[in-house]
């Protein structure tokens, strides 16, 4: 038998492109990413089972197992499968609140509760997830009835790029929303990833302490 490999994160795949990136430039080896669609977030009833399937199929072939979600509209069905599996997940209620931190996410929500948040994902695939998503493209009518509460766009920024803020830009103007950009970089998903890659050290180190 194969030994099992030391971790696998099960991460949203709205959030492969960062997480691949933060690996990639801290140099994180070790961990292993498997991705479940990012279109589960129209279904977010579907998330919880899903990766209970994807914990069960893997758990014999690696040691620890983390995943990399947060609530996404769960309603705490999502910590419940995660309890029974005895499996950990990053700390905060959706994406935007990992990217910022908790408290910061807390203070700018409370200075506008109407706002509409884009990070990095959202604005390279705004046209599909969103105008396309939600049938704007075919029924304009519908534009006011899904944003008609909103008062601004923030975009999140995890990577610096003025081709991606001034598509963030667009989609604020394509909205009639005000516009804000705030950049986040990988936030929480980078200190939690890298806590994951020291404690993998830590338990590769115990056989030898012990000796």
């Amino acid at each position: 038998m194969s030994a099992k490999r030391p971790l696998l994160v099960i991460a949203c795949g709205a959030l492969a492109h960062e997480t691949m990136a933060v690996l990639r430039r801290s140099g994180l080896d070790g961990i292993s990413v498997q991705c479940l669609p990012a279109k589960l977030h129209n279904r977010p009833q579907e998330i919880p089972e899903r990766i209970r399937s994807k914990i069960q199929e893997e758990r014999a072939n690696f040691e620890r197992i983390f995943v990399m979600y947060g609530d996404c509209g769960t309603g705490g069905m999502l910590d419940a499968v995660l309890r029974e599996e005895k499996v950990e997940r990053i700390d905060g209620a959706h994406c935007y609140e990992f990217f910022t931190g908790g408290p910061e996410f807390t203070a700018m929500a409370d200075d506008e509760p109407c706002s509409f948040y884009l990070t990095d994902f959202l604005v390279r695939h705004f046209q599909r997830l969103v105008i396309e998503g939600l049938g704007i493209d075919r029924h304009p009518q519908l534009l006011p009835m899904y944003f008609g509460n909103y008062k601004r766009v923030v975009y999140l920024a995890q990577s610096p790029s003025d081709e991606r803020i001034a598509e963030a830009k667009a989609a604020a103007d394509r909205l009639g929303l005000a516009f804000e950009y705030r950049f986040t970089g990988y936030g929480d998903l980078e200190t939690v990833l890298v806590a994951e890659r020291k404690r993998i050290d830590r338990n590769a180190a115990m056989p030898e302490a012990a000796d």
